[in-house]
């Protein structure tokens, strides 16, 4: 199992120039920037030039010193008094034309920000000045005033929405000017497939700009050339694409390069989704040559077949829930797994040592739950038991602050937080989780990564002091952790433990499940505000534009509930302690283990041993012989212990027995002039049975060369039989499934069969096909109508009834170890489901009709229609062999109990023999 924790997760490196996007407010756009010398002490002795850059922006204007030094200079446009050109105004009026390269900008209030480079809160300085600003291109002048004087327009309407609205008109305008540089191809005979408007996004912040695709490549053009003239993706390197929420609304685009990482390699926001579903469908059209899809329910069957690491799981969920490391209000979401963060030890083996993971953070604390409750029975609606989410941009910045500070000024208007409410110690911060009024949070990937930056003051941040006195420093550890490397390997292990493995379901059908929402979410006390969740509001339906801007603001900065992935209990992982179901339903005190003798283990091991090598080299089956021994296709194959002799019946009526050492047929026998559909031997080798069209079950002597006797049992065609521990299964087009005692009639040589009925399964259409569990404790039944039934045999009970094929069911069976079952369908498709829940967790689909099959749970070996054989990757999503075999129809197929050797019969009525070469 491949399990690469990945560091601290914002993408990209730690800004390392001195000015950012991080430096501009929320929801503002950097527009351009002109390099010029700011003028201090103008028209005095002390007239200095500083050398730099000035950027104008939708709300401020920003200087960039080249000295660093210098501090930044960051005057917000709405605090301007007066702009224009220097001198143009007053006694210089005359001077205005030879002057005309300065820029003055009159205002209150101004930020000093990175002084000498240093990150730290912002300095501000009140009262009225003037700065004057003198471009190295004096002809810009005009322009930049006019931009200026338009843009301070905006910042001082007194409407948020109407300021929002003005900006972006200004934006829209800009954008409609310009068009992408094709000069910036990589290649000349590229083409162009569109062109669109579009922001790339990054924590916090958007860029405009223009996005181009071609047949080999993804550009991104920002307005303004920050921080590179052109961002490029070659599509050849591209692994995954996700439509995205962005701000509730259906806009986002985010394209990654790597299999597992979860920082991507560009988001991109549209301004209308059409252009996000075209480029989308542009990308995942080229992708589905080369790379297999991934559903939640595919890595769901990864992860509890053992191929995917809990740590990896969640990752995969947070990516397809839309949580994203370039979007703070939707960064990815981890639990708190451990709640002892006060012993000198961790004691991993002690339930005691976990949170329950069956309830959220709000629900663990009983009292405050209770107070909670009230205030939510009072309140009116909609109701909400929770005023805080779990996830928000504060949060994440709460614990990412050491590594991420100008993140932290941007959101908190250039200043940290209190020294007491920062992000001290983990025990603290566990402890206001659970006891908090307002505190519900749960942590992020970082605490079970590798990168220990986010614990400690490497970057030596003045972060402020405590009430106590002591300065904020490194993250206080719990005492079982010896170093901040250690403690997240000790977070790293209670992850994977076997107890959060066996609960990890619970919480993630309280964060990407079914007990996100409704009457489930109610009762798991699991209920947050209306605004978090998607669909909670439909922003285009707001015509208010002020009430819009402000409702966009509290859904930016509360956080929101992930994308909902599953509607029905997520199943439980598969672990080394739990062999057996989960302990839900009276079938499971006989699915569990039974005591063997240590040679029997032994020997088990080696057989298992010998399965697993065998399935891991099933693309290597390799046709050994072939025989056409019926006149038409072949139904039903059963051979006997010693392998030597081959029983199959056929729609001709008759039940055949080959010799495999003589490559002779030996026997054919005919009951009815009815097709047979089905055979087995019983133990022991004397009998064989067959199935009939004819309503009836037949048995034949194998030592007496004759039937001995018929179960008249059914009111149509017999479809399947089986047979384990003197009982017998049968299914018909009646629509039941039988379930018969079978006990010997007396004591003669041919040893008669009386068969009592013991439960009758009844279906609402015809039973085409029906199999066992390994301890015949469930039963699976598939109809006509593309229903798959999952049966408890100790009550004759139906656990789930699963539509999941649009025709007649070919085949069921369950894996060996009982927690899924797979069947396949006249309508091309495979399909796996969890025995526990009934959730269909992975649906595969072939050109055709796959007839039959066989699998270990990983890999599936079926029969198609064309009559090859397929091998299926099932953890893959893939076909990973086609085997060319039998002119026809593939019908039915037989493998021993090594996997070593496989039978299949057909419709072009022959049976071929396979074996593996390894």
């Amino acid at each position: 199992m491949l399990d690469v924790p990945v560091p601290w997760m914002f993408p990209g490196p730690y800004p390392q120039t001195r000015f950012s996007l991080l430096l501009l407010n929320l929801e503002e756009y950097y527009f351009e920037q002109h390099s010029a010398n700011h003028i201090q002490h103008k028209g005095s002795q002390s007239e200095r030039k500083i050398r730099g850059s000035l950027k104008i922006c939708s709300k401020s204007v920003i200087f960039e010193p080249d000295a660093i030094s210098q501090p930044i200079i960051k005057i917000p446009l709405r605090d301007c008094i007066k702009i224009g050109k220097h001198g143009e105004n007053g006694a210089n009026r005359h001077f205005a034309k030879t002057l005309s390269g300065e820029i003055s900008l009159i205002f209150s209030q101004v930020y000093f920000i990175k002084e000498h480079n240093i990150v730290a809160p912002y300095k501000i300085e009140r009262g009225t000045m003037e700065y004057v600003f003198e471009l190295d291109v004096s002809g810009k002048v005009e322009d930049v005033v006019e931009t200026l004087l338009q843009l301070h327009r905006a910042s001082c309407l007194d409407k948020l929405g109407d300021q929002a609205a003005m900006i972006t008109a200004i934006l829209q305008s800009r954008l409609a000017r310009t068009s992408f540089d094709k000069n910036r191809f990589q290649s000349v005979s590229e083409k162009l497939h569109m062109e669109c408007k579009a922001e790339m996004v990054t924590p916090l912040v958007t860029n405009p700009g223009h996005v181009c695709i071609t047949d080999t490549t993804l550009y991104f053009q920002p307005l303004n050339g920050y921080p590179k003239p052109v961002v490029q993706i070659t599509l050849q390197d591209v692994r995954r694409v996700y439509r995205r929420r962005h701000g509730l609304m259906p806009l986002g685009l985010e394209v990654f390069c790597t299999e597992d990482d979860l920082c991507s390699d560009i988001y991109l926001k549209f301004y209308e989704p059409q252009d996000r579903d075209d480029l989308y469908f542009f990308i995942a059209t080229y992708l589905e040559h080369h790379v297999a899809e991934r559903t939640a329910e595919s890595y769901m069957l990864q992860w509890q077949r053992g191929h995917l690491s809990n740590y990896q799981y969640l990752l995969h969920l947070n990516t397809l829930a839309d949580r994203s490391c370039n979007d703070l209000s939707q960064y990815p979401v981890f639990p708190w797994v451990i709640s002892d963060y006060c012993s000198a030890e961790l004691d991993l083996s002690n339930p005691g040592t976990f949170r329950d993971l069956s309830k959220p953070v709000g629900a663990l604390n009983k009292e405050r739950l209770e107070r909670l409750l009230t205030r939510y029975q009072e309140m009116p609606e909609p109701k909400f038991m929770y005023g805080s989410h779990y996830s928000s941009p504060g949060y994440v910045l709460f614990y990412l602050v050491r590594i991420a500070p100008e993140y932290m000024l941007c959101l908190q208007n250039g200043r940290f937080d209190h020294a007491d409410r920062m992000f001290n110690s983990i025990a603290e911060t566990w402890r206001n989780c659970l006891d908090g009024a307002t505190d519900f949070k749960e942590l992020i990937p970082e605490f079970y990564g590798e990168d220990v930056s986010f614990l400690v003051n490497s970057l030596r941040l003045d972060l402020g002091k405590k009430q106590g006195g002591q300065l904020v420093e490194d993250v206080e550890l719990p005492p079982w952790a010896q170093s901040p490397e250690d403690f997240l390997q000790k977070s790293r292990d209670a992850l994977e433990s076997d107890h959060v493995s066996e609960h990890l379901h619970e919480w993630i059908d309280l964060v990407f499940g079914y007990k996100q929402k409704g009457r489930d979410a109610v009762e798991a006390h699991n209920v947050f505000h209306p605004l978090t969740y998607e669909g909670g509001v439909d922003l285009n339906s707001i015509e208010d534009p002020d009430e819009k801007v402000a409702l966009l603001t509290q859904i930016l900065e509360f956080g929101q509930t992930p994308k909902q992935l599953f509607v029905t209990p997520h199943p439980r992982r598969i672990t080394p302690k739990f062999k057996s179901l989960p302990q839900t339903s009276s079938y499971n005190a006989s699915t569990a283990d039974s005591p063997v003798s240590p040679g029997e283990e032994s020997f088990e091991d080696l057989t298992e041993e010998s399965r697993t090598l065998a399935w891991s080299n099933i693309t290597k089956l390799q046709l050994h012989e072939q025989h056409k021994i019926h006149k038409e296709a072949v139904t039903g194959i059963a051979v006997s212990g010693n392998g030597s002799s081959v029983f199959t019946t056929s729609h001709d009526s008759t039940l055949k027995m080959f010799s495999k050492e003589s490559k002779m047929l030996q026997r054919s026998i005919s009951f009815s002039n009815m097709a047979l559909s089905s055979c087995f031997l019983l133990p022991g080798d004397a009998t064989v049975a067959s199935s009939s069209w004819d309503n009836n079950i037949y048995f034949y002597s194998i030592a007496f060369g004759r039937r001995q006797d018929t179960l008249m049992g059914h009111d149509d065609a017999v479809s399947k039989i089986c047979w384990h521990d003197n009982r017998l299964y049968s299914a018909s087009w009646d629509s039941t499934v039988k379930v018969w005692s079978a006990l010997p009639a007396g004591t003669t040589g041919a040893q008669r069969l009386q068969f009592e009925l013991l439960a009758e399964l009844e279906h609402d259409v015809g039973v085409d096909t029906m199999s066992l569990n390994a301890a015949s404790a469930l039963l699976v039944s598939g109809t006509r109508e593309g229903a798959v039934n999952i049966w408890d045999l100790a009550t004759a009970t139906v656990l789930h009834q699963i539509p999941c094929h649009s025709g007649t069911v070919c085949h069921t069976a369950f894996s060996p170890d009982s927690r899924h079952v797979l069947s396949t369908g006249e309508d091309g498709s495979l399909n796996v489901i969890d025995v526990q829940t009934g959730m269909l967790i992975s649906s595969l689909t072939s050109a055709e009709p796959q007839r039959c099959f066989l699998w270990d749970g990983n890999s599936v070996l079926s029969g198609s229609q064309s009559g090859e054989l397929l091998v299926w990757d099932l953890l893959g999503a893939k076909i990973s062999e086609r085997i060319r075999g039998h002119t026809g129809a593939v019908t039915c197929m037989w493998m021993n109990e090594q996997c070593s050797s496989v039978i299949t019969g057909g419709e072009d009525r022959q049976i071929i023999f396979w074996k593996l070469q390894y």
